[in-house]
């Protein structure tokens, strides 16, 4: 509905008075009727209702008839929309601007494409000397579009035929018919999904206090024609639907315990019961005086010497279920994961019956498992037997019978033996660790209404829905064809396919089929889920924890072995949910729930039960949406019980909803009337209309939408909503035909309310069959709907000239009054811009187009109207229109003198760029081609008028002569005449095949293209010129050249020279070529590269081209132009260089790019091969001190020795202070005193400028600190260039000692000890002169005993004196390292390691001489030296914290390990995997323990002889050293630790894999032993002696399989043939199983 900001809130509001006065009478009845008024619809559909009740489910049986009453509703839920939506149109702009033409750059109708690849964006051009506001820029790159064609047809509405979220169901009407609760549940509404009874008498009886004490506590229910009640005492409760006591039966089996599960039979005659004592009992309701079977489980005795099968005694039956009709077939299961089938023969009486009993499943408790391994616990989760359906299916014979356990789906049939039809896994989706439940449900094979559409068959498969915990599955069963003869007496052969999978955020307890597509789920919260079957989509969800579903722990007892034990198999379970299944059971639909308290019924409402529940209520607006959504198919119609095909769904639901809306329409226009405020009986109405709308729609039911809804609101004076909501249904294209009532009343509604555009839009999108052309004609010029108008004429008779005339008479007045003309004077400014029509209806129209529409033109109306307006527009003469009756149409134009080609000319004085726009899209029709036969109309031409004969003979040449003729420059400005040349030169390349003009009217056009009027088409005119120039070859180009040079055309200009070969003249126009200056690269590429074909002289000039533009190529780009001449033109660098010579930037990037070249791609310039100019490395360098100073040192780095000469880089290197470079440098020329001397000098400088620093005083702190901290690096960045100088010259040493290898004794120092030596006295006097720098005085100062003065430091230059401290400490390090290196003499690997002849003492004791001389107390250097031998002890005292910590934590893993290694692996099993014998837990006997205590001890011994032995070698290797071991002892003690370690290998192997040494110390373990002796383990020759020693140790391999060591070597051994093989000493140890 439209908000009160919209403009349609005004015209919704008109009818409101109306509708609130239909009159006293009807308002006073409504008042007093009551909404029991409509029960037309309610019986409609109650009787859809009680027939699909009484069909019911599509199980055989009866019908559940006794609870008609119960009826629901619900509302149904809507993710999104569908097809249809439901709210009234919105709000459409009104003014007449909205109705502009727009262009956009999609082609025509007729297959044109666009003019030019340019963009097609307009610049709006206003002539004050007419009225034009049309856009002028790129005029032929656009294509017209008008206002209805060009805004997307969406109306306000959604998709969705479903109602709206916001929609109340209160807001229909605000009085509600009373809800009889009856039985219902208090808090249960209408709208409830499920609506859920107790059976209050049942409830009564069976749940007091006296009918517990008499008949026992209710533990399970069984529900068919009758609803059976077990009970703790033993005692069935049979009541029918009435809630009427039928029968009570069994008192006298009270001895056999509660009774744990029910069933009934197929014909509803017997019922069986399984007791918690393991009878089965069944009883005939006719006669339940006693059982007519009765099943006893097996006594002590027979489960001993076991001849029978049977259910052990004290073993609870927890499943019973009838096999097929009979009633003397059962199948039933226990609690101890036992199942059997029960088959009693036919006699006379009990007596002379007798039972078979068949185990289908599980085992008998002292059974002893074949293989040796434990039994897993197991129970019967879920179980049931395939039930009967309507059709006769195979399976009905077989009697199969569904089993889950903890671990398995079991499928058995029964008959004629017992056989397994089916296993399946747990699924692997089931989470580890999770609740352990398991459900299952059959739902057989059924008739179909109609045929299945996947399978065609016209009955249903049987399928199975199983759960495992959370995880729900559905498989069918198929019946395969038999590949012979089918035989009545062979079984069939099934297939079981899961189809589908389902998970739920919770494990499931109970699953039931309500119907073949509907399941029913009930979690362990006790959530209801309703899954469609096909989909597996949750439809509804109920919490029913309020009903207190009765439940029982049933299988936790016997399951809890498997939950409890220490078991790695993640697919294990945490806990065991509660039996659910004995209290959750479903029957035709009903759901049927048993509690601790009372027993409730629930069924799934029908489409028909919500329906009937809304409407009882009131809300039909909510019936009408939801009955919609039923129809289409959006809403759960298998949910609610409708069929998926369409057409029996739409022929179920289609009456019911018109009936709804015919009762809906009387009750709110009728009786209705007065029950609210008039806002709510607006809205109520706005709703009503909008459902109404939305169903006819979607059943294409108009005619009840025109003439039975439209009616009603018409007779309340409330048409203007039906109306509004009509519009959007018109717009989408959802209805195109309305009746001429309809018409009348659209047109009189919105005229009315000043919609006039909104109603022009209407009107394009209607069929023009029905309606007034008189009234709408007249409307549309008073109203200025010129859309509307031209649609109406075109449309309905097929007339194009009239709204062509129509508008241009819009511009008459306008030419003869002026700009300033108003509605007195018959014209004005909004004549103008409705006369802008006259384009796009051009542009649509001669091009096969409706307007505004944009729909494709029929053949034989696009040619007649191609044929009209080119008449109308080229036959040169003033016509009479109408034909018949008409005036001549007179433009005025020459003061009452009409011109020749009148309306061309008043349509070009009025927008040339638009008319020649136009005309330029219907240049690409083929109608324009001209064909001879299409002429004459199959060769008569009396069949058509003169003007068609005229419009059709006109073809693009005739059209291009008249514009010649007509435009030329004594009648029309330059600024129209250009757009004439640019339509010529655009059109003459794409059609010169029917385009001839002469030389001079292309050199005329060429010439008035470069004398373009204003710069905003200079684009344009280039781009027109060159199309031009593709077809037409100017004779003297040359003289047009300074023309093109004028008009800045410089694409046509390189083209030209690029066809005339003149290169250097390229070259230099994209030099001239501002816009697109980069080109000029690829240019340079292009005719310098290799093989580019030009000749000397070409290449001189272009190469002295770019020389005389070589600062302007150098502006374009730097790098680009570095590339493009080190590629082409490598002579031409130094011109370059000397043009830049005034930006000394330009040439350092130009200089980086050819000498340090960056990674390129394949694609890019060449790079200059062989080395670099000197002169452009020293260039280069010297720029590089001045712009990039950080990256010199690296460079020169890099750089082979005599590339760089000093005196020509070195005073720029000092000049911006990289002195590292110079170092380095002076260093690789052989100066390396000099390079030494460099450094000193400059660290002297830093120092100097750091005490400057320390010693002022600035108030800017901050500014202090960071210029310290700079000063501060530097010092630490010199001093490391000393270091590496240093070290470098000491390699130098000392591989020149290494040739010598004669160490000498020189006492004076040596050239790098020197080196050394100045840089650490230059670096200590720096630290000693700023750390005196640094102190501050004490208040009384007072001598220590070495005379010096006590000084402390102030906090805030801590950070200074710790960074020179540690550049000290660095410098010394590194010449310690470089003194202590040792080296070997080469090729002598057993000389002793000399040391070089550098010597820290000596340099340390001159460094200390110099000190004395420059210092006469040691005092200032002491606490320099102390920080350093500090430094050292802080260093020694972090290695030793590093190694405890390390050995610490390497103990702590070493422990971690030892003990998960004494932990071992858990076996498997507790017998040999081998041979079968017991060899672990009870039973294996005492020697194991035995074998498991000397084991330890011969690892104890061997540990202590190991550490005497390594003891002992400790003290010979002390000796020995000593000169007094002996010289034999190492080989013995070689020999002592190999046999060690082939004793620790004879450890069981713990690891996958063993190895086969351990072999040798048991010689028993031969290969050469016979097969046979796998069985046991043991040789037969040897198996009566020594039976505890025999099979050796135990393997245990990772997956815990268990061998005996022996049975392993055997099994290894033997091949496939029988045969053994020898697998050597090396072999090792793999599963027999695993591999």
């Amino acid at each position: 509905m439209p908000e009160e900001n919209e403009p349609g809130t005004e015209d919704a509001a008109v009818g409101v008075g109306d509708v609130n006065g239909v009159g006293a009478l009807e308002r006073g009845r409504a008042h007093t009727e009551s909404v029991k008024e409509t029960p037309r619809v309610v019986e409609l559909l109650e009787e859809v209702r009680k027939e699909e009740w009484s069909e019911g489910s599509n199980t055989n049986g009866t019908g559940f008839r006794g609870y008609g009453k119960v009826k629901q509703s619900d509302e149904i839920s809507h993710d999104g929309g569908s097809v249809l939506d439901l709210r009234p149109a919105g709000a459409r702009p009104d003014s007449p601007e909205g109705s502009f033409s727009i262009p956009d750059d999609t082609p025509s109708v007729q297959g044109s494409i666009l003019s030019s690849p340019a963009s097609s964006g307009l610049v709006s051009r206003t002539s004050t000397s007419r009225f034009s506001p049309t856009p002028s820029l790129r005029p032929f790159d656009r294509r017209f579009q008008s206002r209805i064609s060009s805004s997307p047809l969406n109306s306000p509405r959604s998709p969705s035929p479903g109602f709206p979220n916001s929609h109340s169901r209160q807001s229909s009407l605000s009085s509600k018919v009373p809800q009889d609760q009856g039985e219902t549940d208090s808090g249960s509404t209408p709208w409830d999904a499920v609506k859920w009874t107790k059976l209050q008498k049942i409830t009564g009886q069976a749940f007091s206090e006296a009918g517990k004490r008499n008949f026992g506590r209710p533990t399970c229910i069984s529900v068919s024609a009758s609803i059976a009640m077990g009970t703790s005492k033993g005692i069935i409760l049979v009541f029918d639907y009435n809630q009427s006591l039928k029968s009570i039966i069994g008192p006298g089996t009270k001895e056999s315990g509660a009774i744990t599960a029910l069933a009934t039979s197929a014909d509803h005659s017997t019922l069986a019961s399984g007791h918690a004592n393991g009878s089965i009992f069944t009883w005939e309701l006719a006669r339940s005086a006693r059982p007519f079977l009765q099943i006893p489980p097996l006594l002590a005795a027979q489960l001993e010497n076991r001849k029978v099968d049977g259910h052990a005694p004290g073993v609870a039956i927890i499943h019973i279920g009838f096999l097929g009709t009979r009633h003397t077939a059962l199948v039933s299961a226990d609690d101890r994961g036992m199942a059997f089938s029960h088959l009693a023969t036919r006699g006379l009486g009990a007596v002379a019956r007798t039972v078979k009993t068949t185990r289908i499943l599980g085992r008998y408790p002292n059974d002893m498992p074949t293989n040796g391994r434990p039994r897993k616990p197991s129970s019967v989760l879920a179980f049931s037997p395939l039930p009967l359906g309507n059709a006769e299916q195979s399976t009905d014979t077989i009697g199969l019978v569904a089993m889950l356990t903890p671990y398995l789906l079991v499928i058995v049939s029964t008959t004629p033996i017992a056989q397994t039809q089916h296993k399946a896994a747990r699924p692997k989706e089931v989470a580890a660790h999770s609740v352990l439940s398991g459900c299952l449900a059959w739902f057989p094979a059924v008739k179909l209404k109609a045929i299945d559409p996947p399978s065609g068959r016209p009955i249903s498969k049987p399928k199975l829905v199983y759960c495992w915990s959370n995880v729900l599955t559905v498989m069918d069963v198929n019946e395969l064809e038999p590949s012979e003869p089918a035989d009545k007496d062979r079984p069939p052969s099934l297939q079981f396919r899961p189809r589908s999978r389902w998970k739920a955020n919770e494990a499931i307890v109970a699953v039931q089929w309500l119907s073949r597509s509907v399941l029913a789920v009930l979690t362990i919260s006790q959530r209801l889920i309703i899954l469609e079957d096909n989909s597996l989509r949750m439809t509804e969800t109920f919490d029913l924890i309020h009903k207190h579903i009765f439940h029982q722990d049933v299988f936790s007892k016997q399951l809890q072995q498997l939950v409890e034990q220490l078991d790695e198999d993640e697919a294990m379970h945490g806990v065991v949910a509660d039996a659910f299944h004995p209290s959750f059971r479903s029957y035709k639909g009903r759901m049927f729930l048993l509690g601790f308290n009372d027993i409730s019924v629930g069924t799934l409402s029908n489409w028909a039960d919500r329906l009937t529940a809304l409407i009882k209520v009131g809300d039909y607006i909510q019936a009408i949406q939801l009955a919609t959504s039923y129809y289409v198919g959006d809403a759960d119609k298998l949910t609610v019980g409708l069929p998926d095909d369409s057409t029996l769904r739409h022929s179920l639901v289609q009456e019911k909803l018109l009936g709804m809306m015919s009762a809906s329409l009387e009750y709110a226009f009728g009786r209705g009337q007065g029950v609210g405020s008039a806002e709510v009986e607006k809205l109520h109405l706005e709703e009503l209309v909008t459902a109404c709308f939305s169903a006819c729609i979607s059943m294409a039911a108009t005619d009840f939408l025109f003439n039975e809804v439209y009616e009603w609101y018409e007779q309340a004076s409330a048409e203007g909503m039906f109306l509004e909501t009509l519009e959007s249904y018109i717009l989408d294209g959802h209805i195109r035909t309305i009746p001429p009532t309809v018409v009348k009343g659209l047109i009189t509604h919105f005229t009315s309310i000043a919609l006039d555009s909104r109603l022009e839009e209407m009107i394009c999108h209607l069929d023009t069959a029905t309606m007034d052309i008189d009234q709408i004609t007249n409307l549309c010029k008073k109203h200025s709907l010129y859309d509307a108008l031209i649609y109406v004429w075109n449309r309905a008779i097929r007339d194009y000239i009239t709204p062509l005339i129509d508008l241009l008479s819009l511009l008459v007045p306008a030419r003869q009054a002026g700009p300033l003309a108003n509605s007195n004077g018959t014209a004005g400014p909004m004549d103008a811009v409705n006369a802008l029509k006259i384009f796009p209806y051009l542009s649509y129209a001669l091009t096969s187009r409706i307007y505004p529409t944009g729909e494709g033109l029929s053949e034989p109306d696009a040619s007649k109207a191609k044929a009209e307006l080119y008449y109308f527009l080229f036959s040169g003469k003033t016509i009479k229109w109408p034909k018949v009756g008409g005036k001549p149409f007179l433009t005025g134009l020459n003061d009452g003198q009409e011109n020749s080609f009148p309306y061309l000319r008043l349509i070009l004085k009025f927008d040339a760029p638009s008319f020649l726009s136009a005309l330029n899209e219907a240049f690409e029709d083929g109608f324009l081609n001209g064909a001879p036969d299409r002429m004459v109309n199959g060769g008569s031409r009396q069949d058509i008028g003169e003007d068609q004969v005229f419009g059709l003979s006109v073809n693009r040449q005739y059209i291009v002569s008249i514009l010649l003729e007509v435009m030329n420059p004594a009648d029309f400005l330059p600024h129209d005449t250009i757009y004439l040349d640019m339509f010529i030169a655009r059109n003459l390349p794409k059609f010169p095949q029917f385009i001839l003009l002469s030389g001079t009217s292309l050199q005329r056009v060429m010439i008035g293209l470069c004398n373009y009027p204003g710069e905003d088409i200079a684009e344009d005119c280039q781009l027109s010129v060159e199309y031009l120039l593709s077809v037409y070859h100017p004779p003297d180009i040359e003289s047009l050249i300074p023309l093109l040079y004028k008009a800045r055309f410089f694409r046509v200009l390189k083209s030209t020279y690029r066809t005339d070969k003149q290169y250097s003249k390229l070259v230099q126009t994209y030099f001239d070529d501002r816009e697109n200056q980069d080109a000029v690269f690829d240019c340079i590429g292009d005719c310098l590269r290799p093989r580019s074909g030009l000749n000397d002289r070409q290449l001189r000039e272009v190469r002295s081209v770019i020389q005389g533009h070589a600062r302007d190529l150098a502006a374009i780009d730097t790098i680009k132009t570095a590339k493009a001449i080190s590629a082409y033109a490598p002579d031409l660098h130094g011109a370059i260089l000397e043009a830049l010579e005034e930006d000394p930037h330009r040439q350092f990037l130009y200089l980086r790019a050819i000498l340090e070249p960056e990674a390129q791609s394949t694609t890019d310039a060449k790079q200059p091969a062989g080395s670099p100019n000197g002169d452009f490395v020293e260039q280069y360098v010297r720029l590089m001190c001045m712009f990039d100073a950080s990256h010199v040192t690296a460079y020169i780095g890099i750089l082979r020795s005599g590339d760089l000469r000093l005196e020509q880089v070195l005073p720029a290197m000092e000049t911006s202070g990289v002195v590292d470079a110079a170092v380095i440098l002076m260093a690789r020329e052989g100066l390396v005193k000099e390079a030494m001397k460099r450094l000193i000098e400059h660290l002297g400088t830093l120092e100097a400028a750091l005490l400057g620093l320390l010693a002022t005083e600035s108030p800017d702190a901050a500014n202090k600190e960071e210029a310290s901290s700079d000063l501060l690096d530097g010092l630490q960045k010199y001093s490391r260039v000393g270091v590496w100088l240093c070290q470098g010259q000491t390699k130098t040493m000392q591989k020149a000692f290494i040739k010598t290898a004669q160490p000498t004794n020189k006492k004076e120092l040596s050239t790098v000890e020197l080196l050394w030596l100045d840089l650490i006295d230059t670096v200590v006097r720096i630290t000693k002169n700023v750390s005196a720098a640094l102190q501050i005085p004490r208040e009384n100062d007072t001598q220590d005993p070495s005379g010096a003065s006590s000084t402390v430091f102030n906090p805030k230059d801590d950070n200074v004196i710790l960074s020179l401290r540690t550049l000290v400490q660095q410098t010394f390090t590194a010449l310690l390292s470089a003194t202590t290196a040792t080296t070997r003499t080469p090729g002598s690997q057993s000389h002793p390691p000399i040391t070089t002849n550098i010597s820290f003492l000596r340099i340390l004791r001159s460094f200390l001489n110099r000190a004395s001389l420059s210092s006469p107390s040691l005092s200032d250097l002491r606490s320099v030296l102390a920080a350093i031998f500090s430094a050292y002890v802080y260093e020694e005292a972090l290695l030793a914290l590093a190694n405890r910590l390390l050995d610490k934590d390497l103990f702590v893993h070493v422990a971690e390990a030892t003990e998960l290694r004494q932990r071992g692996w858990r076996p498997k099993g507790l017998v040999c995997e081998g041979c079968g014998r017991r060899v672990w837990g009870p039973g294996a006997g005492g020697r194991v323990w035995d074998a498991w205590e000397e084991r330890r001890d011969e690892e104890d011994r061997k540990r202590a002889e190991a550490r005497s032995q390594l003891l002992t070698s400790d003290e010979g290797g002390r000796r020995q050293d000593r000169g007094k071991a002996r010289a034999a002892f190492g080989t013995e003690s070689e020999e002592e630790t190999s046999k060690t370690r082939t004793a620790v290998r004879n450890t069981p192997s713990r690891g996958m894999r063993t190895n086969t040494k351990d072999r040798q110390d048991h010689p028993s373990s031969n290969s050469d032993s016979d097969p046979s002796d796998i069985a046991d383990g043991r040789p037969s020759a040897n198996r009566e002696a020594d039976t505890e020693d025999e099979f050796g140790p135990l393997v245990i391999f990772s997956c815990r399989h268990t061998f005996h060591r022996r049975c392993l070597e055997k099994l290894q051994a033997q091949r496939e043939d029988g045969q053994y093989l020898d697998l050597g000493p090396s072999a090792e140890f793999a599963c027999m199983i695993c591999r």
